[in-house]
């Protein structure tokens, strides 16, 4: 963890540079050159190293990503894709963006993380995609279902935001035939400042996400320079990283080992020191396969508790609001209790890489006394 000179609890996650990001973006600058360029691509190409998969595409955003790996698995209106309610509204937007219909299921109360099960029972002849979250970086194994999902040609589609260097067993996230959409928002694992990118299964898949991204464009940019016409062959959106986020990531990415030790100590020393709080139900996240993006409890009276420890200075959050409750996916709303409840007592702990132990020990203290533990 790294030492600061001021208290880091009253941020609840906030991005952690290393201090190359600044040069590799001037470099970008000086060359002139702030679109998709060759830095954008031998990001995506040492992103798929570290991941050890063939391809890796990479996009505007974590929401961009998910939309373009759905389009691509095939939906569009009239379709049908499983998703949990317990996630950020962007998930859920990136169904709708492709005419689809989410439908909502519960997460395991341990994990906040779906359910093989869960994803079966709520199948129907118009499901084409089921979408886990792997929720504070947790993977969701859907191993066990994937003939059946296979046999009705339905896509997995894992929005990895949380998630990026996590381990699905012994491999990283994106190594398991889904199509995996990470997120390289500000406060991510690994940052761009802004990005997104898709693993996709296929070359065709692959090549289709690249043809959404721009516009529909199948000309490459020599090809574009070199004539007076360019080719568009279908729907298309303007989802191409541009070379100054690339080069924040390509920044990062080799000190990512260090990034995933960081935050793995981290939510460690929470576990340690929430033993003491028994009021506070700890989220699991198999901390030894994964690396933590959050750090989450479950508690009774979580507006009062909420309350107060705003009150002492904690910033804390809640990830997050039940969607199948929010006025906009209304048409959708289903009955899901276990979501409901959890919902109603989830709260956030701050979280990020400039956190000491000390942080982590006074943030908890807080929680006990917020919860009338200390009593």
């Amino acid at each position: 963890m790294n030492p600061t000179t001021t208290p880091d609890y009253r941020r609840n996650a906030t991005p952690f540079l290393y201090g190359g990001e600044g040069e590799a973006v001037a470099r970008v600058l000086q060359g002139g050159q702030y679109g998709h360029t060759e830095v954008t691509e031998e990001f995506e190409r040492k992103v798929a190293a570290f991941l050890g998969v063939p391809d890796a595409v990479a996009v505007t955003s974590g929401t961009a990503a998910l939309h373009t790996a759905l389009l691509a698995a095939g939906v569009g209106p009239g379709h049908e894709v499983i998703v949990p309610s317990l996630t950020f509204c962007a998930t859920i937007q990136a169904i709708v963006a492709c005419g689809a219909v989410p439908r909502f299921i519960e997460v395991n109360p341990d994990t906040l993380c779906i359910e093989p099960a869960a994803v079966l029972e709520a199948l129907t002849s118009d499901t084409r995609a089921a979408m886990p979250v792997l929720y504070g970086g947790r993977a969701v194994a859907l191993t066990e279902i994937r003939d059946t999902l296979d046999r009705r040609g339905i896509a997995v589609v894992e929005d990895a935001a949380h998630a990026f260097g996590s381990y699905s067993g012994s491999v990283r996230v994106g190594n398991t035939g889904d199509l995996t959409c990470f997120s390289f928002g500000p406060i991510k694992n690994l940052t761009c400042g802004q990005g997104g990118m898709v693993i996709p299964r296929t070359p065709e898949e692959a090549a289709a996400i690249r043809r959404l991204r721009l516009l529909g464009v199948v000309s490459s940019q020599a090809e574009r320079q070199a004539a007076t016409a360019y080719r568009v062959e279908g729907f298309g959106l303007r989802y191409q990283l541009s070379s100054i986020n690339a080069a924040i990531g390509l920044a990062q990415l080799p000190k990512f080992r260090t990034t995933e030790v960081n935050r793995q100590e981290l939510w460690r020393s929470y576990r340690s020191a929430l033993r003491d709080v028994p009021a506070a139900r700890l989220v699991d996240v198999d901390v030894d396969h994964t690396v933590p993006n959050l750090c989450v409890v479950r508690v009774t009276d979580r507006e009062e508790v909420f309350r107060r420890m705003l009150a002492a200075g904690i910033a804390v959050g809640v990830h997050y609001p039940p969607n199948h409750l929010q006025p906009a996916f209304a048409s959708w709303r289903r009955e899901l209790p276990v979501t409901e409840q959890v919902g109603r007592e989830i709260l956030t702990l701050p979280f990020h890489q400039h956190m000491t132990d000390d942080d982590v020990r006074h943030v908890v203290a807080a929680l006990k006394a917020a919860t009338g533990s200390g009593k």
